[in-house]
């Protein structure tokens, strides 16, 4: 039987695997058109993420996971799991001092899952607090992210 790797070595495999997932799992969702093999490596590397930083992560990298959770599936139009992982970043995120761009991507995932499950106030309250926190944010590479994933929110009617 192989031997266990030593923990620290453990901890860089799962960080460099949530990364490496993370990453990919948001370049899918950022893409305008998805093909079905997309769809489902977007799917898998999401919540492979979440699995990883689930074993070595801090709240913030836990609650940063939940939030791709809750815009993969929001985007794949899986409505009640989408609101289950973006509450869950909300109440993390809101629980703790959280950067201003945390906040602003909290709100507008959870908009994006209001949205996905047909829920209209929730989505129409939470886009909007999304839109007024990120049109405050001061850093200019923290706005372009917030902003490239903002526009794909759908806006209220």
């Amino acid at each position: 039987m192989p031997e266990q790797p030593a923990h620290a070595e453990l901890h860089r495999w799962h960080r460099r695997f949530a990364v490496d997932a993370n990453n990919r799992a948001w370049t899918l969702s950022e893409k305008a058109v998805l093909a079905p093999e997309e769809r489902s490596e977007l799917l898998h590397a999401a919540h492979a993420a979440a699995y990883h930083w689930s074993k070595i992560g801090t709240t913030a990298q836990i609650a940063h996971a939940d939030l791709l959770l809750g815009r993969v599936h929001a985007l794949l139009g899986h409505g009640e799991s989408a609101m289950t992982f973006a509450t869950e970043a909300l109440d993390a995120i809101g629980s703790r001092e959280a950067e201003p761009w945390e906040a602003a991507f909290a709100h507008a995932i959870l908009a994006d899952a209001a949205a996905a499950s047909g829920r209209t106030a929730l989505h129409a309250e939470h886009y909007a607090k999304a839109k007024a926190l990120g049109g405050s944010l001061a850093d200019p590479q923290e706005r372009a992210q917030f902003l490239a994933t903002f526009a794909l929110v759908p806006a209220p009617r």
